[in-house]
């Protein structure tokens, strides 16, 4: 069925209001599905502005678009009043250059981070560029997910430069942004040695345990550890020196120094893994999860707990 006129003149009108326009579910500070997050994340790392359009508030938009852009899904990136695709389709575009590319004047001027390589990583580098082809550089990736990842390339001209201790670095406008204060160093060790970098940009996360150095940090009375289970289940088994994590304590975790350092443990490591991420998700710092719960603790700490 033809799309009618007046629908068409009105998103005609939103398409063409602004530079760039992502028809999306949610707005821009809040995002309601992963696909029209991407996208988002993608768009903030080259544009200052752009405008986005909630298609679950008007069912009228909502239906339209699917029609007018002859797309069936959202989210759908118009830029400069051409529809570009959908989240799939931006993101290949990224990470080919040719989104940046397509935006053109529209990209906001980047900044090369501050970024150190230490005397000892930049001998290491200058080794391994020797090996290499003439003309390549270092090419530092940061992904999303925080992962740091050291390559050997041809310079790219829609990177930035960063000329470090002799040593020329490059990063794509991505890993650019999450790359500030950055140091890179060469540390030696009984297998060999490796890069160690350092970002302190990384968000806090939750960190696995093993129960040997869940031990050893029970131990030292370096931290606390939490028991999220039942009851119940504490009757059956328990850990000693836990405690158990009910509402008041809580109530006494949440009024503690975000720095304060948390463990946590369940049977298995489900459930304890989800209370140790409220936790990160309400500032603290320093939170730990057993790994395979109390039953890897029987299994690899003390024989004695019970195993149910």
């Amino acid at each position: 069925m033809p799309l009618d006129p007046a629908l068409k003149k009105k998103l005609d009108t939103i398409v063409q209001a602004d530079p760039v326009v992502l028809f999306m579910k949610g707005t821009r500070s809040f995002p309601q599905c992963g696909f029209s997050a991407s996208v988002v994340n993608i768009l903030n790392t080259l544009v200052p502005k752009f405008a986005t359009v909630n298609i679950l508030s008007d069912a009228e938009i909502r239906t339209g678009m699917k029609e007018y852009s002859d797309w069936p899904t959202f989210p759908q990136l118009f830029i400069k009043g051409e529809f570009v695709g959908g989240a799939d389709i931006v993101r290949q575009m990224h990470e080919a250059g040719e989104l940046e590319k397509k935006l053109g004047d529209l990209v906001a001027p980047a900044k090369a981070p501050t970024l150190t390589v230490s005397p000892r990583a930049a001998t290491e580098l200058s080794a391994a560029l020797k090996d290499g082809s003439p003309g390549d550089v270092i090419h530092l990736t940061i992904t999303p997910s925080w992962e740091h990842q050291l390559d050997l390339g041809p310079k790219e001209g829609s990177h930035l430069t960063i000329e470090t201790n002799g040593v020329t670095v490059q990063l794509d406008r991505a890993s650019a942004g999450r790359a500030a204060g950055v140091t890179i160093d060469f540390l030696e060790s009984p297998d060999g040695g490796g890069f160690k970098i350092e970002n302190p940009n990384r968000p806090a996360a939750v960190r696995e345990v093993e129960p040997k150095a869940m031990k050893a940090l029970l131990a030292d009375g370096k931290i606390q550890l939490w028991d999220v289970r039942t009851e119940k289940e504490r009757a059956t088994a328990m850990i000693a020196g836990s405690k158990l994590l009910d509402d008041a304590a809580m109530a006494a975790i949440e009024a503690l120094p975000k720095s304060t350092p948390l463990a946590f443990h369940c049977h298995h490591g489900t459930r304890s893994r989800a209370a140790a991420e409220h936790f990160l998700k309400e500032g603290f710092t320093h939170v730990y999860n057993l790994a395979g719960g109390i039953e890897a603790w029987s299994r690899d700490v003390d024989p004695s707990v019970p195993r149910y």
